[in-house]
């Protein structure tokens, strides 16, 4: 018999009733039926009812428990972001969304979790120098040659300690786009102060130019930690010491000293000079108006002795016996007026004079 005409008879093709129906002893070959939904249900029931003390009323509790714990599984999902707080959804362990601070809700484990990392905490960076607490001394600070020691745009070397302060920008970059966060900000500050020391000059340094030097590092880093993603934020770079080596420090402030002996005698001479030639300015201002208050007087007596004279000259061209008895009257009157004087008479007797009292005249003359 082919093996396409045991399948026509409903017979195994390997000489055996199909379906295993030699298990129920009769050898009639029927198909066993699957076992219908009612029959699954029937069944799952006896299963709880074994668990639960073989009573049907048992399985009741047991549903209700287990509503409990699922009810409490999603309940898991549930969480709150601080104010201080991104929340960073993770599902499977991989990156979905941020969240912002307030009530939300993610899958339960172990589908999804939630990292809360601090975003407003201000985090502290030291290049160049330890606290005491990191070298484990009582007390002071530990330099760091290796990180501190600087070569200036002049050729020149100083020794700068300096902090960089930093807060989380995007929580999302910060914890999976760097692996060492406070390392990758100590490497890109070391390396930002660098550049800006090497196109500076030592006297700008350690004087009046730390605040110009901060805010280029800043910016470097911050240039530097944004093209790394790192969702870092840089708040601010503080400059702690800025010296030169060691081993010159004494002869630098020396010449720092003289250097302010310098400025304090050019501001001596510069605020000697500010209350002098305002002085001398004043005086040479107030001779000039003094000149041209006494050319006008000058020129205006001048004008007036020319028109007087004009209006004389034609008086007199008009009545000159008149004319010059008047100019010879206001010619005495002037001349007479500050001299000691006695006037007789013309009609007077002679003997007047022997009785003038001439010394007292020539005594009151010699008092005046």
């Amino acid at each position: 018999m082919s093996f396409k005409d045991k399948i026509l008879k409903n017979q195994s093709p390997w000489g055996s009733p199909s379906g295993g129906g030699s298990n129920n002893g009769n050898g009639s070959g029927t198909r066993p039926q699957p076992p219908s939904l009612d029959d699954i249900i029937r069944n799952f029931q006896k299963t709880i009812n074994k668990f639960s003390g073989g009573k049907s009323g048992g399985s009741k509790p047991f549903i209700l428990g287990l509503l409990i714990i699922l009810g409490l599984w999603f309940a898991s999902g549930l969480y709150r972001v601080l104010p201080d707080e991104q929340g960073v959804v993770l599902r499977f362990g991989k990156f979905v969304n941020m969240t912002q601070p307030g009530l939300h809700y993610h899958l339960p484990m172990p589908f999804e979790r939630v990292l809360t990392p601090k975003v407003t905490k201000v985090n502290r960076v030291d290049v160049g120098f330890r606290p005491a607490s990191d070298t484990g001394r009582s007390s002071g600070v530990g330099n760091v040659p290796e990180e501190s020691l600087m070569l200036t745009g002049d050729e020149n070397i100083v020794n700068i300690d300096f902090s960089v302060f930093w807060v989380i920008k995007d929580a999302g970059n910060f914890l999976f786009k760097i692996q060492d966060p406070e390392g990758t900000v100590k490497a890109a500050a070391e390396t930002a102060m660098r550049e800006v020391i090497a196109r500076s000059d030592i006297q700008p340094i350690l004087t009046e130019g730390r605040s110009l030097i901060e805010t280029d590092t800043q910016e470097i880093i911050q240039k530097i930690l944004d093209e790394y993603t790192s969702g870092i934020q840089i708040t601010q770079v503080q400059t702690q010491k800025a010296d030169p080596p060691d081993q010159v420090i004494d002869a630098f402030r020396d010449v720092q000293a003289a250097r302010a002996d310098m400025e304090r005698s050019k501001n001596e001479a510069e605020a000697y000079a500010n209350d002098v030639i305002p002085r001398a300015r004043g005086e040479a201002q107030k001779i000039l108006q003094a000149a041209e208050a006494y050319k006008k007087e000058v020129v205006a007596k001048a004008e007036g002795e020319a028109s007087r004279f004009l209006a004389i000259y034609n008086e007199y061209k008009n009545a000159k016996s008149v004319t010059q008895e008047r100019m010879y009257l206001e010619t005495m009157e002037k001349v007479l007026a500050d001299i000691d004087k006695v006037i007789i008479e013309k009609n007077a007797g002679s003997g007047v004079v022997p009785y003038l009292p001439l010394p007292e005249l020539s005594k009151k003359k010699a008092t005046n």
